[in-house]
Order: C-alpha cells, then structure tokens, then sequence
C-alpha cells in the first residue's frame, strides 16, 4: 500500500526537497502541499493523508495548534492522519506540546533524508520517531515530570512489560524478538496499554511510563 503525504512548511525550497525525498521511495507519494497552518488544516481535512509533515511556526497558524486540533477529539479532528512535526526548533516549550497533544514525531529538519522517511513510516505503523538529539533530555524530563494524581487503569504483567520497552524506544519488532512473542501480539499489548493510561500514542504511553517509574 501507498503512504499518502501532505507536507506542510512555509518554505516553498523545504516542500520541493521533502517531495524530492518521499516520492523517491517506492511506498510512499506526497498528494499534497501547504503554505500555512490554516491550509495544512484545509488540506488535510479534505485529502485524509496517511502522514501530515507539519512545521513548528507558520503564517496564521502554527503546527502545535495543527497537531492539537487534528490529533484531538474535538470537531474538525482527523484521527486517521498522523501528524509528524518536522522543524528547526529543538525546544522543549515546542517538544513536550507537540508529543503530549497527540504528535506522531518529533523530527529536526537537519536530522537528513533518512530519518524523515522513517519518521513517515513509523508514524503510520503506529510507533513514533523523536530526533535522537531530543531523546535523552526528553526522557530526562519526564523523569522529573510528576506521577499522576490517580492512577490509571493497571495493566496487566506483559502489558507493562511492553510498556517499559516501549519507553526505552524499542520498535514493535525489537520488542517482539525482546519477548519472544509476535509483532501482532506486541501492537494488541500496546493498544491496550495506551488506551487503559489514556494515551494518544506511543509516545504518551513512553511517557506515562516514564512518570510513574516503570522504566529508568
């Protein structure tokens, strides 16, 4: 199956070399472009992409409140869309508001060709990618970060299992050779996890695990 992609910067010079790099790839083909916030919404509302490439600061309106109003439950919402955020900025104030309203990725615009289609497809095989140079004081941060008030549902042993493994940034199927169980197996563990701790994503589930002290 295609990849379908929308790429999102205000950077026409940006666009072209994205859809040089993405529709090079055999699976993936880039359906559409935007300008601005307000057009990345437009656009990704009337075409449905698989992927939404959206940048950090734009004319309008910017990508954290395109992530919030696509990848949240509100009117207007496109679930199926998976939002990754491709940017300059290596901030925490942009980082932790991107992942914690349902981002896909995290990805600086300096991390290469390479990564940004792996960031393409594992946003759409439900895992996310979050530049490297991010990773580690990220993880710091969420260590820091305070448990929540209640705790979620509990999880069952393998369930916080995968979990853990899950906040170590290993892959469905790193996780499966790591457990010896099948990678089917793994993404019904982490679909179960994610909705019981109320979690977008991966990335919440990473983060709720991190929290509350499952993984170190």
């Amino acid at each position: 199956m295609t990849t379908r992609i929308v790429i999102a910067d205000d950077q026409a010079a940006i666009r072209h070399g994205f859809r040089l790099v993405l529709d090079a790839q055999p699976d993936l083909c880039v359906v559409g472009e935007a300008a601005d916030g307000v057009a990345a919404l437009e656009t990704a509302r009337l075409l449905r992409p698989d992927v939404l490439l959206v940048d950090v600061r734009m004319p309008r309106l910017d990508g954290l409140e395109v992530v919030r109003r696509l990848a949240g439950d509100g009117p207007g919402a496109v679930p199926e869309t998976r939002v990754v955020v491709v940017t300059t900025f290596d901030l925490d104030e942009y980082v932790y508001p991107a992942l914690r309203d349902g981002a896909a990725g995290y990805l600086l615009k300096r991390s290469g060709p390479a990564l940004l289609v792996e960031a393409v497809r594992a946003a759409v095989s439900g895992e996310a990618l979050v530049s490297p140079s991010i990773t580690v004081r990220l993880l710091r941060g969420l260590t820091a970060a305070p448990a929540p008030a209640s705790a979620p549902a509990a999880l069952t042993e393998r369930e916080a299992e995968v979990a853990g493994l899950v906040a170590q940034g290993l892959t469905n199927a790193e996780i499966a050779a790591e457990l010896r169980i099948s990678p089917g197996t793994v993404k019904t563990h982490v679909a179960s996890a994610q909705r019981k701790v109320g979690a977008r994503n991966r990335v919440g589930v990473a983060a709720w695990a991190w929290r509350t002290g499952l993984t170190h």
